[in-house]
């Protein structure tokens, strides 16, 4: 069973809830400040140790790309508490649909199995022969259950979201998913990388727009691969957390079935995780990464 540390104690801020990498708080002005911390997760278990700098890249990532995107965001302000400057925003409360809003426009992860199992990912029919890495016709929102700590995200089924928050609110968030992701595939291409796959999370304000939340386009919530590399058929090098995914899955000598705890990360992992995330914010935003 997962377990997160205790959240840190910030003055004039009440924590009111933790998830896999970050810790939430309630301002005395009523908006809610959201701390990225170093944690690193895989196959629903918290790892250790956490990777330096992480939280900060994060933020800084979702930033940039917050202001590249040209739709409602939930941050108010990133003048925050001095204890945790650089990885931390303010931002608004909102009405969180209860659904992972994943875009693919390549085959891998939990896709790729979900295809080689049915010739398709969340109900949707894709065409034979496609492998590992392979580019899709059209990109494809294949949506997930949001999950409690230490459970499992879910893909599911169009119908299923339907189901969940109504035919018109599941129509938008799949339009606005798609729209988001073509956007940035679109400009992650012009700096190198490909974009695979992303998921968002959306809120709704009181009067009822759609406003995109969380973290947008990292290297947690994204597979990035670089483009110059990219070959179909094979695993894909990247800038994202699948470095640890790999490391856990073929070197470690861990059984993820079998309910122990994974073992530390190595030296040598952490360090090639931390250089791949400032990697890929480095090469997307142009901007050198600071600490």
């Amino acid at each position: 069973m997962t377990t997160l540390p205790q959240a840190p104690e910030i003055p004039g801020a009440k924590h009111v809830h933790s998830g896999k990498v970050r810790d939430l708080y309630e301002l005395e002005s009523g908006d809610l400040l959201m701390v990225a911390s170093d944690r690193m997760s895989a196959f629903d278990w918290i790892l250790e140790p956490g990777i330096p700098d992480k939280g900060k890249v994060l933020t800084a990532m979702s930033l940039w790309w917050f202001e590249q995107l040209d739709m409602p965001n939930h941050i108010l302000s990133t003048d925050v508490p001095a204890d945790v400057a650089g990885r931390a925003v303010v931002c608004e409360r909102l009405a969180m649909f209860p659904v992972e809003c994943v875009a693919r426009g390549y085959l891998s992860g939990s896709g790729l199995l979900d295809y080689n199992d049915t010739g398709a990912v969340c109900g949707i029919p894709l065409p034979p022969g496609l492998v590992e890495g392979s580019r899709l016709d059209e990109p494809i929102f294949t949506p997930a259950t949001k999950a409690e700590l230490g459970e499992h995200d879910e893909n599911v089924s169009y119908d299923a979201v339907v189901a969940t928050v109504g035919a018109e609110t599941a129509a938008a968030l799949r339009d606005l998913t798609l729209a988001v992701y073509t956007r940035a595939r679109a400009m992650a291409e012009e700096r190198g990388i490909i974009l695979a796959d992303t998921k968002f999370e959306f809120g709704a304000r009181a009067d009822g727009t759609i406003v995109l939340a969380d973290e947008v386009l990292t290297p947690d919530s994204s597979r990035f691969w670089p483009a110059d590399q990219w070959a179909p058929g094979k695993q894909q090098p990247s800038y994202d957390k699948q470095i640890v995914r790999d490391w856990l899955q073929f070197d470690s000598g861990w059984d993820r079935h079998s309910g122990e705890a994974p073992p530390p990360l190595s030296d040598e992992v952490v360090e090639r995780t931390r250089n791949a995330y400032i990697s890929a914010y480095e090469q997307l935003t142009g901007r050198k990464f600071e600490g």
